[in-house]
């Protein structure tokens, strides 16, 4: 497992907005949200669990 403070950037970096897999409707988010966190579509209402590669891309897994 690793460490906040050994996790990479990207990790740590806070997103406002995402596109939905499903609907492709663009949801943004005031507050922000990262890896680990659950984000729900304000169109079609499926919940995801964001993950964050290295990379910094978003990947999302229905919750």
């Amino acid at each position: 497992m690793v460490d906040d403070d050994e996790a990479p950037p990207e990790k740590k970096k806070r997103y406002t907005e995402f596109e939905c897999p499903d609907c492709d409707a663009s949801n943004p988010y005031d507050d922000g949200f990262g890896d680990g966190d659950e984000v729900r579509c304000f169109y079609c209402g499926q919940l995801y669990v964001v993950q964050v590669t290295d990379s910094g891309r978003l990947k999302f897994k229905e919750a």
